[in-house]
C-alpha cells in the first residue's frame, strides 16, 4: 500500500462523514467506486474481529460497524472507499467474525458487525487450514470473509451430514458444504 496519510485525525473525520452520507442502509455500493488512492490509515482489523485506530481499540461500535460497510477488498489488499476517497488498512486475518448460525433446512449466520447471511449461492462456506487446524470461512460480500468462530463451528459440526465422499458436510440454500478442509 502507499504511504501514510499526513492528517490521520483529519482524513478519519472526513472518511466517516463521507461514509456516513454513502451507507444510509447496509453495506455501501463500494464495488460501485473506483476513487484516487489516498493512503494508508493506520487502522488494523485484528484476527479477533477488533478494530484499532493508531494501537487504540476502537470503542464504538456503530463507528466499527460504519467501517465495515464501507471496507472494499482488491487482491490481498483491503480499504475503506467512499465515492470520493480510498485508504488502505490493515486486516490480520478476515475482516469479519461469524458469531452464530441458526441451522435448520438453511444455515443463518450472524456476523459481529449484525449482518445475517444465508450460506448458499454468493454466501459459501469455505475451509481452510489442515485436518488437525481447520480454517471456517463464510463469504459476506464482494471477496470479504468472516472467519467462523469455533462455538459456531463446533455446532455446525455436530449438524453436519456425510456427503457422497464420507465427508462431514451441510446443506444450505441448495448447496452442500463440505466441513473438512
Amino acid at each position: 500500500m502507499g504511504g501514510k496519510t499526513d492528517n490521520p485525525v483529519k482524513d478519519v473525520a472526513g472518511l466517516v462523514a463521507s461514509a456516513r452520507l454513502a451507507s444510509k442502509t447496509g453495506p455501501a455500493p463500494v464495488h460501485l467506486w473506483n476513487p484516487p488512492f489516498c493512503g494508508d490509515l493506520d487502522i488494523e482489523i485484528r484476527a479477533d474481529g477488533s478494530w484499532f485506530y493508531l494501537g487504540t481499540p476502537i470503542g464504538r461500535p456503530e463507528l466499527v460497524r460504519l467501517f465495515a460497510s464501507i471496507l472494499k477488498r482488491e487482491g490481498d489488499s483491503y480499504y475503506l472507499v467512499t465515492p470520493a476517497e480510498k485508504v488502505g488498512i490493515r486486516v490480520q486475518d478476515a475482516p469479519f467474525i461469524a458469531v452464530d448460525a441458526e441451522i435448520g433446512q438453511d444455515v443463518t449466520f450472524t456476523t459481529n458487525m449484525g449482518e445475517t447471511i444465508v450460506a448458499g449461492p454468493g454466501h459459501a462456506v469455505e475451509m481452510r487450514g489442515t485436518a488437525d487446524a481447520p480454517r471456517p470461512y463464510l463469504h459476506v460480500r464482494s471477496g470479504l470473509y468472516a472467519l467462523i468462530d469455533r462455538k459456531t463451528f463446533y455446532r455446525l459440526a455436530l449438524a453436519a451430514e456425510p456427503d457422497q465422499n464420507g465427508q462431514a458436510s451441510l446443506k444450505s440454500a441448495g448447496m452442500t458444504f463440505s466441513l473438512e478442509p
